[in-house]
């Protein structure tokens, strides 16, 4: 352990605790995550970067960390926030404690604060910038450079978590997929893999002339961080690409990108849904997915042209959009992450969904 630590909001509001993982100081939006394990899992999700991450179950790092569950190949938060550190770890695929991997990657921890509280507080005010620090210990100081940090809104972050080239994911596989990483977990891969399909990621500043030129039976948009809206060399490559009649999947932002080009628009959510216990109802089915979900921005219901576009999964919690599809091209998305990881597996089955589009369309042009 490291000493004593400080999480300071913008708003003026304090929390203090003990620090484990690294030293330091970093700023970020303060979230909460409601999932009760994952942790490893949501640390090396890229659709963090640029948040601290505050867990609302209470006892964190229980199993430790090994390195095949990592979701990329870093961990990515700002910062960490928790109510209990576990410095004992039992589990037998652990490999290092959380701590050492937080220190790894210097990234700062800091429990022993009132995570009920604080979640409580971003409930009611909202998600908001914040800084957390080990070296800065006076509350005053702290509050002012988070009102000074940089905030979400406006701010592109794909371009510091998107891996910097082309590369094969999978060589073998009835379905040739581009990917469009725009902050890609591993496991989304993985299953794309599984359900036949011979992935090549594209970083997020690839051309439609680019992807096209492998000539992919489909094109899958990722998951990622930060402001959709910033983000527009991605969604106007998205555009080019729909409209030339790709079947195309979307996750998360991937969603987001989606309605983008499509013509529709996208607001930030008071506090987001962060967690793998969300319940979505499937309209076409009438069935209810409990879902993982990692968001703070939203595609916008009343902005899509519901002539062209149907509103196939919605929010139980809050009726936000989660999923829709196009009426006249083979293209289709969700909001929240049916890759499982961490979470329930209720939302597998949109990868044969994919898969069976691209047959679909296969069957067409021949």
């Amino acid at each position: 352990m490291n000493g004593k630590a400080i999480i300071a909001l913008e708003d003026g509001t304090v929390f203090h605790g003990s620090s484990f993982g690294a030293s330091g100081e970093r700023a970020g939006e303060v979230v909460f995550n409601t999932s009760m394990t994952g942790y490893q899992e949501i640390l090396t999700d890229p659709s963090y970067k640029g948040q601290i991450v505050t867990m609302t179950y209470t006892l964190i790092g229980n199993y430790g960390v090994n390195e095949a569950d990592c979701e990329s190949w870093q961990p990515w938060v700002e910062g960490f926030v928790v109510k209990e550190y576990s410095k004992i770890r039992s589990n037998w695929r652990s490999e290092e404690s959380l701590s050492d991997f937080l220190n790894k990657y210097n990234i700062i921890g800091i429990e022993r604060v009132d995570t009920r509280a604080l979640t409580r507080h971003i409930r009611e005010r909202g998600a908001m910038k914040a800084v957390i620090s080990t070296i800065d210990l006076d509350p005053k100081s702290l509050v002012r450079k988070a009102k000074k940090s940089a905030g979400l809104i406006g701010r592109d972050l794909v371009r510091e978590v998107t891996y910097g080239e082309v590369r094969e994911w999978s060589r073998k596989g009835k379905y040739r997929v581009a990917a469009i990483d725009c902050g890609i977990k591993y496991n989304i891969l993985r299953l794309l893999e599984s359900h036949g399909c011979k992935v090549t990621v594209f970083p997020a500043g690839a051309t439609a002339e680019e992807i096209k030129a492998i000539k992919p039976d489909g094109l899958f948009l990722s998951n990622g961080p930060g402001d959709p809206e910033a983000v527009s060399y991605v969604y106007n490559t998205v555009e080019k690409l729909v409209n030339d009649g790709v079947p195309t999947f979307g996750i998360c932002l991937g969603h987001q990108m989606l309605g983008l080009a499509l013509g529709g628009k996208t607001y930030k959510l008071k506090f987001g849904h962060r967690g793998a216990n969300h319940p979505v109802k499937n309209l076409k089915k009438n069935t209810v997915e409990i879902t993982v979900q990692n968001h703070g921005f939203c595609v916008d219901i009343e902005s899509l042209d519901e002539r062209d576009v149907e509103v196939t999964h919605i929010n139980l919690n809050d009726g936000t959009l989660e999923g829709m599809r196009h009426k006249k091209l083979p293209v289709f998305s969700v909001q929240y992450h049916p890759e499982a990881s961490p979470g329930p597996h209720d939302s597998v089955y949109l990868f044969k969904d994919f898969t069976d589009l691209m047959e679909k369309h296969r069957a067409k042009k021949n």
